[in-house]
């Protein structure tokens, strides 16, 4: 197992998220995105190797990955060190990820 570590950007992505979905789908909806987006984490907490590097591959960032959050139109971008989880981003599906990503990383 290796601990997932949040960038401050992808602690603002999730909360960002949370107060998106609050807004728009009140309080349970914004608990059980919180719910998923950790459960999303523990799951490559215990397979970091889970999440495809497509993505990463395409951009010219061979060991970014990413992973789904179940039940919801978001993805954890994140790449695998030594003995942690370095976490970059969490970003909707329908955002530009690879203008948002080649920048930033």
């Amino acid at each position: 197992m290796k601990p997932a570590f949040l960038r401050p950007q992808a602690e603002r992505d999730r909360e960002a998220k949370v107060r998106h979905y609050r807004k728009q789908g009140g309080a349970r909806l914004a608990v059980q995105l919180v719910t998923a987006t950790s459960a999303a984490l523990d799951q490559i907490e215990l397979e970091p190797g889970i999440g495809p590097p497509t993505l990463g591959k395409t951009l010219g960032i061979p060991e970014l990955r990413s992973w789904r959050v179940t039940g919801f139109p978001l993805l954890w971008f994140y790449f695998e060190r030594g003995d942690h989880l370095d976490v970059v981003r969490l970003l909707g599906e329908r955002q530009d990820t690879a203008a948002i990503l080649s920048g930033a990383l």
